[in-house]
């Protein structure tokens, strides 16, 4: 365990974007500066991640707060392989959180994305209405359209990933009915754990925040 003697200077984050100048106490206790404000993402990015299994889940979670998505929604797809109970989703929920709370510390990010409840497909489209966001759906068939030119000048985006089998055909067209449109990350069929990070990429140097 790293151990701090008295007088160190340390930085803190209040995970709602806030950051702190801190130095160490003799008594153990936190001297803080006052709040620095960081910069809210430009293009805030709702990741809609289909639940897959547990080790890949929580990899998806730690990488999206990585990169910067601003909220992450898991949610039941027809073939997701992962079933979860009411109780045991309210469970990983609390373990995904903190794995995010984890991941923000690490990489320096000042806000932690929220990590919703676990919803189906249809409740995170609405959730993404509500707040404004266009939302797209990553489907391996779509042909005439890359998620470059579904995400272009909109002010916040909702991206649809889906599970290892991916979306079934009535699950597209219920998108499709919702408003969403379909995209692509290219030729080649990605794993479901790898999708959204390469789409997380994509968008945030799009957005001026990564390269």
């Amino acid at each position: 365990m790293l151990r701090l003697s008295p007088g160190a200077s340390l930085e803190v984050f209040d995970g709602e974007g806030g950051r702190y100048r801190a130095v160490l106490a003799e008594d153990g206790a936190l001297a803080l500066s006052g709040r620095e404000e960081t910069s809210a993402p430009r293009a805030p990015i709702v990741l809609a991640q289909a639940l897959i299994k547990g080790d890949k889940m929580e990899l998806v979670v730690q990488k999206a707060t990585e990169l910067g998505a601003s909220a992450i929604a898991p949610f039941s797809s027809e073939r997701s392989v992962v079933q979860l109970t009411a109780a045991r989703a309210r469970e990983r929920v609390v373990r995904w959180q903190r794995i995010a709370e984890a991941a923000a510390r690490q990489c320096g990010r000042a806000d932690v994305p929220t990590v919703h409840g676990v919803g189906t497909l249809s409740d995170i489209l609405a959730r993404g209405r509500s707040i404004g966001a266009r939302s797209i759906v990553l489907w391996e068939r779509e042909k005439s359209r890359r998620l470059a030119q579904a995400a272009a000048e909109a002010d916040a985006l909702l991206v649809a990933v889906g599970p290892e089998g991916g979306f079934s055909d009535a699950e597209i067209e219920r998108a499709r009915a919702a408003g969403a449109c379909t995209a692509s990350l290219g030729e080649r069929i990605l794993r479901s754990e790898t999708a959204p990070i390469a789409a997380l990429s994509v968008l945030l140097f799009l957005a001026g925040e990564l390269g």
